[in-house]
């Protein structure tokens, strides 16, 4: 089936489009992508629907500005689609199905819910093709975390790798999420940590520029041991697998723990992404065996600086996921591609292990185009 799957994740930052052909079990073809970025008055509207989701008790509440956001992030997502069709000379009929993860703005599986803004009856009409949508919600409804959802996708793409194991397939997003890969066995995994989401805010109130390009405000500061080591005393970071977490979900710790405002810009970019790099070793002690690679994808691929930090926390080789072939930027995209497919065939999106799904569990609704 060819598939076009949509991301647009906790950092913010804009839309990633990818096509894919695959059965839901393997992948046939990883095809082009595109990221679409918000402009400022799209990245300010969701920073305040953001705001307004705190206090969310309905899956299907929109006060405040998320009614708003909800309408426009379908309106973008559909252009996105439209725009790399273009570039293929493809339309929405040559696809099979469409994956639309929407923008989470809440999170909170321990009480039962998870929101991603994003109406898919709709982008079905404008498209007129099928959409799926709303991938975590079951998951959530029957006990899980609702969080990871790519690990299944992880598997199927690391069979063709000829890389040690236990392999492991970092994400490093607004939050950083990890799948470790085995020989033989589900997928394992969960949310480590803050990814970009704190250094991106970080820099983003000092500089007016939304994240630190390549990590070069990191590369030129100091890290602040003292407090990496104070924000690291969560109960997340002790508890077991699989867990996950809101994008806000440290902000107010680390206020409190580390007070990123006392630094200096380039020593505050230091110390927020040594504290990524230093969440993804702490979950390595949880793990039933310590990962021998590891593969990075997501934004945080893109910076350098929290590249060699984690090359240095690990003590294991880290790659880019470029370098093994993977889209870096688009791997989360092509993973919605994927598990649309899967919903659409009712084959599992989430595990036991990977969510603290009672057993094996598909997910997603389907909206048919017209």
């Amino acid at each position: 089936m060819r598939a076009l799957g949509l991301m647009s994740g906790t950092s913010m930052d804009g839309i990633d489009a990818a096509l894919i052909d695959t059965d839901g079990e393997s992948v046939e073809w990883l095809g082009p992508a595109a990221t679409f970025p918000f402009d400022a008055a799209m990245r300010r509207l969701l920073v305040a629907a953001m705001e307004d989701a705190r206090g969310l008790n309905s899956r299907d509440a929109r006060p405040g500005r998320l009614a708003e956001a909800e309408r426009r992030i379908t309106d973008l997502h559909a252009e996105a689609v439209r725009l790399l069709l273009a570039q293929m000379r493809l339309s929405p009929s040559d696809l099979d199905v469409v994956g639309f993860h929407g923008q989470t703005v809440f999170h909170r599986p321990d009480a039962g819910l998870t929101v991603q803004i994003g109406l898919g009856a709709e982008l079905a009409r404008a498209l007129g093709t099928r959409v799926v949508a709303d991938l975590r919600a079951a998951d959530v409804a029957a006990g899980g975390e609702g969080a990871p959802l790519v690990p299944v996708f992880h598997q199927a793409l690391a069979r063709r790798l000829d890389l040690p194991r236990p392999l492991a397939v970092l994400n490093v997003g607004g939050v950083a999420n990890v799948t470790v890969l085995g020989a033989g066995a589900d997928p394992i995994a969960c949310d480590t940590g803050p990814g970009n989401a704190l250094i991106d805010d970080f820099v983003m109130a000092r500089t007016g520029v939304p994240f630190d390009e390549d990590g070069a405000l990191a590369a030129a500061g100091r890290v602040d041991m003292d407090g990496v080591a104070a924000a690291l005393d969560h109960p997340f970071f002790r508890t077991p697998l699989p867990k996950s977490l809101d994008r806000n979900a440290f902000r107010l710790h680390v206020a409190e723990r580390l007070r990123p405002e006392r630094l200096s810009t380039e020593d505050g970019a230091a110390t927020l992404t040594a504290l990524t790099a230093a969440t993804v070793a702490a979950v390595v002690p949880l793990l039933p065996q310590r990962p021998e690679t590891w593969v990075v994808a997501g934004g945080g691929a893109r910076n350098g600086t929290l590249l060699r930090m984690l090359g240095e926390v690990l003590s294991r080789p880290v790659l880019p996921a470029d370098a093994v072939g993977w889209s870096g930027d688009a791997l989360e995209a092509h993973a919605f591609g994927f598990l649309a497919v899967r919903a659409v065939r009712g084959l599992p999106l989430t595990f036991p292990t990977t969510t603290r799904a009672p057993v094996p569990l598909t997910g997603g609704v389907i909206f048919d185009g017209p």
